[in-house]
């Protein structure tokens, strides 16, 4: 099966591309580097000539409002256009756990109309939701610091492990479309101070946690349960713990 990872150099690109490369299936990683470009559509109909599948995993360059729509709109337009005159079977896109409960963010709006552009275009089509990568605790920390204090909203949080992710999309991308949508998870839920608390501390960090109830998270008010699954998920195997094991501690 020839596969096309759109992005397939970033952080779930290059883990999703080993796997899928080690089941024996034709692999392009596909980026701009490689001469292939959303936003323009150059080299996409050379890459997806006899394509069966295509993984998009690009992501805006900045969380701006207007950069990030403009970015999923016509990224999105122009790579599935291109599936259609090549026939393409499968369309899969990673997405974000809470994206309809945090339509105030333009970010999180700009991922909603990535997936009603893929939902709409007549392309069998898999949108994977899942929450935030533990890889992403330190910028959610870092965007929540003021001064020496992190502020951060009481609710649950459910971080999963990149490798996971990476595991389930490909496994994903190897099975038919479902159509409609998928959740993934880690598999342990706390409260997102508590771990934000726990990564300082294997980190050697002096920063201090201060929960509060404002419920807003970059920009979006947010509820209790709004950060994790909606219903059942593919629930990852990395813990809080290993990861947190392998985080290297400040001087």
């Amino acid at each position: 099966m020839k596969i096309v990872i759109i992005g397939g150099s970033g952080l779930i690109g290059s883990k999703a591309t080993a796997r899928l490369r080690g089941k024996g299936n034709e692999i392009i990683a596909a980026s701009p580097n490689t001469g292939v470009n959303t936003l323009t559509g150059e080299g996409l109909d050379e890459v997806l000539d006899d394509a069966e599948t295509v993984i998009d995993l690009t992501n805006a360059p900045s969380w701006e409002d207007n950069t990030a729509m403009e970015f999923f709109t016509t990224s999105g337009r122009i790579l599935l256009a291109a599936e259609k005159r090549a026939g393409v079977r499968h369309h899969l896109v990673l997405s974000v756990v809470g994206i309809p409960l945090m339509q105030e963010s333009g970010y999180m709006r700009a991922k909603k109309a990535q997936e009603d552009l893929i939902a709409q275009s007549g392309i069998p089509h898999t949108i994977i939701r899942s929450t935030q990568f533990f890889e992403f605790i330190k910028g959610i920390t870092d965007h929540a610091t003021e001064g020496n204090i992190v502020r951060l909203s009481d609710v649950q949080f459910q971080p999963i492990a990149a490798q996971d992710v990476a595991v389930f999309v490909a496994e994903s991308a190897l099975e038919f479309p479902v159509n409609s949508l998928l959740e993934i998870a880690g598999p342990d839920r706390f409260p997102l101070p508590g771990v934000v608390t726990r990564y300082l501390q294997r980190t050697n960090d002096p920063r201090r946690v201060e929960p509060n109830d404002r419920s807003r998270y970059y920009g979006a008010r947010i509820e209790e349960f709004t950060l994790v699954p909606a219903g059942l998920a593919k629930l990852g195997t990395i813990n809080l713990d290993a990861w947190l094991a392998g985080q290297p501690m400040r001087a």
